[in-house]
């Protein structure tokens, strides 16, 4: 019997990404669909590209809608997902891809988001670097996971290997990204309209106020980063409807040589289906990886900086999203980890 599945937020850019995954995963039966305001119409009209859901019609979010099901995905903007979670207490496994349950601190989550804390889940990087370990296997029979923040995912897959080898100090990173808009949401925002970001570049959240801020820094720490984890973190929005290209730096630990730098990266991500490193001097562009669950990095050793420097590019709906949640749910569930996902992107 295929795993029932009730997602919410299926209107949106989120949920209708996980919704497209789901579509070709074979242990799993799309039952129910859930938004606010779209409720009651055909899903067929909000994501007009999900042609084999046809027959699914939006229905209210409400806990009694979402219960019953095997698996549910909470697809809400954040600070919604919480005052379902605690009504979902019979549900075998539930998947956060808000913020709601990622952070463990309760004063950093009221100094950048606010409103009510809620507990932290099993956080949905397998592949993040965390003690002798992976985040994986925290992930293995969980029933409660908080799919990551795109950009907070990007880059601590990107620095994790470093700080895990202590060939690089956290103390002074600095991280700026080439954003697509699909990451803020589907809700209408004059900024992101096409007349405001086609042909230029804007930045936003500038000075140290990002939202996955935080969540950067407890991943870090996570993966054994000890005193103080600094970050200047920039995000630019830029005119490409999905993915992200973030160029991290961090400067090199002492005594740290180049071949142990490369070594760390290279047996951090070695036999990963998911997350990729490039060749020395290679690097990837955002258009290798649309549509696909992977990460694709490039580590460049600056001497004369003194630096290491690490540009990834992600799909922020798949792997920074819903393949993330998709993946983690396979773990949880016992399936292949890579089932419904593909290393494969969309060209040109």
């Amino acid at each position: 019997m295929p795993y029932s599945v009730a997602v919410s937020g299926a209107s949106g850019y989120a949920g209708g990404e996980i919704l497209r995954i789901l579509a070709a995963h074979p242990d799993v039966e799309i039952r129910t669909v859930t938004a606010h305001s779209n409720a009651g119409q055909p899903l067929l009209d909000h994501q007009p590209h999900l042609r084999s859901l046809a027959h699914l019609t939006l229905q209210q979010t409400t806990p009694e809608v979402l219960a019953g099901h095997d698996v549910v995905f909470l697809a809400l903007p954040h600070g919604q997902s919480g005052r379902y979670t605690d009504a979902l207490g019979d549900t075998p496994l539930v998947i956060d891809a808000g913020a709601d349950h990622r952070l463990t601190s309760s004063a950093a989550w009221d100094r950048f988001y606010g409103g009510d804390f809620h507990d932290p889940w099993a956080y949905g990087v397998p592949e993040l670097p965390v003690g002798d370990g992976k985040q994986r296997a925290r992930l293995a029979s969980a029933s409660r996971i908080a799919a990551p923040g795109c950009n907070a995912s990007t880059v601590s897959l990107s620095l994790a290997p470093g700080v895990a080898a202590r060939v690089i100090e956290p103390g002074d990173i600095v991280s700026v990204l080439a954003v697509g808009p699909s990451g803020a949401g589907k809700s209408l925002k004059p900024h992101l309209l096409g007349s405001e970001i086609l042909g230029t570049a804007n930045p936003y959240a500038v000075g140290g106020v990002h939202r996955h801020i935080p969540e950067i820094r407890q991943a870090l720490v996570a993966a054994g980063a000890g005193g103080d984890v600094r970050i200047s973190f920039t995000p630019v929005i830029v005119p490409m409807a999905r993915g992200i290209l973030a160029t991290s730096s961090a400067p090199i630990a002492a005594g740290a040589t180049d071949e142990q730098i490369r070594d760390a990266w290279e047996q951090a991500y070695a036999g990963e289906s998911f997350v990729h490193v490039l060749p020395a001097g290679s690097y990837p562009r955002t258009a290798d990886v649309l549509g696909a669950n992977t990460a694709i990095m490039g580590l460049h050793i600056d001497r004369e900086a003194n630096r290491v420097t690490v540009v990834t590019a992600v799909d922020n709906l798949v792997k920074g999203t819903a393949g993330a949640a998709v993946q983690s749910m396979n773990i949880a569930l016992g399936l292949p980890e890579d089932r419904a996902l593909t290393v494969n992107g969309v060209a040109p």
